[in-house]
């Protein structure tokens, strides 16, 4: 699959326009936030925020820097799930997903990464071991424990702070299960 391809899936699940009063992004277009729009360089209203514009940033700011593109290479699943965290949570968080799911799995004899939400040459070397010692049922289950991690990571969200309970079934529907 492409970015392109990943990105268009991604803004049919965000949708357009929302400035939802419980929503700690405040207003958004297309899934961006107006922090992250103002951060890109997106001056105008929100509501009036092209398609472009949010594919833009997203290419630039949820694949190209945190170089889920390497991550494609090795398995365009995993990199659409951990662009999809990326774009609902951080980046950092689904590939701090990847790296403690990859400690766990990889065995106790070998080193362990460190879990900093950095995509580097040791993460991606770990994945492509585990890829090779796996193979597709390694790939599944390394999957299954990111959303796991996912799903506990909106509930606690929610336990957290209450007003987010409102976002709990879409979070876990379109997020845990729907990528």
């Amino acid at each position: 699959m492409s970015i392109e391809h990943y990105i268009d899936r991604l803004l049919e699940r965000e949708g357009g326009y929302s400035n939802h009063p419980k929503d700690s992004g405040g207003e958004t277009q297309w899934g961006i936030t107006i922090a992250v729009a103002r951060a890109a360089g997106y001056t105008g209203q929100m509501k009036a925020m092209p398609r472009e514009a949010a594919k833009a940033i997203y290419r630039q700011r949820y694949w190209l820097e945190p170089r889920l593109d390497q991550i494609d290479a090795i398995h365009p699943k995993l990199a659409e799930k951990l662009f999809d965290i990326g774009a609902n949570c951080s980046p950092s968080i689904g590939i701090r997903f990847l790296q403690r799911a990859l400690n766990l799995l990889k065995g106790s004899a070998a080193p362990l990464l460190i879990i900093d939400g950095c995509l580097g040459t040791e993460t991606l070397s770990a994945l492509k071991q585990f890829k090779a010692a796996r193979g597709a049922n390694g790939l599944k289950v390394l999957l299954a424990m990111i959303n796991a991690q996912l799903s506990v990571h909106y509930i606690e969200l929610a336990e957290r702070y209450p007003k987010n309970q409102t976002f709990i079934y879409g979070w876990q529907l379109n997020r845990v299960l729907g990528v």
